[in-house]
């Protein structure tokens, strides 16, 4: 059982219409959504790059999407951190907002989760553990429609959801894997070759890190208001620690 995602129902809380924002449209969730004729209802709204250069501006357009398509935006979330990280502060205040009967939007199945698979299902659970389901482009749900029918039919189409998304989430993990391996082959011929310098510091990030930190802000709502992880945090302070005992010694 995951530590982040243990299928928990926190308390119940009311969504706040003043979290609403308004964006350009993107095509795809209303297609999607209009094919299946998912009935519309209330939506929660998941954005997420991996790294502070990333700009979240391309995800956003698909909050006016949502909206075309019949929902109501209750709230969006902005992460920049990795998908394969299960301690996102947005994601799991996110997954503590929902209420009964909401859906969540994400751009692809990999802006929420590049976990590994057991994990990832253990993030799914979690949002159906609140009573909601998944809205996002290219995943087909099926789950209405099998709760209109029952028999053999009923197993076929929730064994066929559940296959999809599966399929889907570990898709998701593999590139991430991919990915990394590629960026550490690279990293090795550079270094190989002289030419690796490591990663420029965001010194506005650290700063506002700092800051936050110096303001009595903890680890977790300091990773929040900042817009990264809070292992980033940690990261951040050992730093300043670290040279304030060097100019100490």
């Amino acid at each position: 059982m995951s530590r982040y995602f243990p299928g928990m129902i926190p308390r119940k809380k009311k969504w706040d219409r003043s979290t609403t924002l308004t964006t350009q449209a993107t095509p795809g969730l209303d297609k999607t959504i209009a094919d299946l004729g998912v009935s519309k209802g209330i939506a929660r709204v998941y954005l997420r790059v991996s790294t502070d250069e990333q700009d979240l501006q391309r995800q956003e357009r698909i909050q006016e999407d949502a909206r075309q398509a019949g929902y109501y935006i209750a709230g969006v979330y902005r992460e920049k951190a990795s998908g394969a990280r299960a301690d996102r502060p947005e994601l799991l205040r996110m997954i503590d907002d929902l209420q009964y009967g909401e859906v969540v939007i994400a751009e692809k199945i990999d802006r929420l989760s590049r976990l590994p698979l057991a994990e990832a299902e253990q993030l799914v659970a979690a949002i159906r553990a609140k009573g909601a389901r998944l809205a996002i482009p290219g995943l087909v749900d099926l789950s209405e429609v099998a709760a209109g029918t029952d028999g053999v039919t009923r197993i076929v189409l929730e064994a066929m959801q559940e296959l999809l998304l599966k399929l889907a989430m570990q898709m998701a993990h593999d590139d991430y894997e991919t990915r990394r391996e590629r960026q550490r082959q690279g990293v090795e011929l550079a270094r190989a070759a002289g030419k690796y310098q490591g990663r420029r510091a965001d010194d506005a990030m650290h700063a506002r890190i700092r800051a936050l930190r110096a303001g009595g802000h903890s680890i977790a709502e300091t990773a929040r208001l900042a817009g990264c992880s809070p292992s980033q945090v940690k990261r951040v302070m050992a730093l300043q620690q670290a040279a304030s005992e060097t100019r100490a010694a």
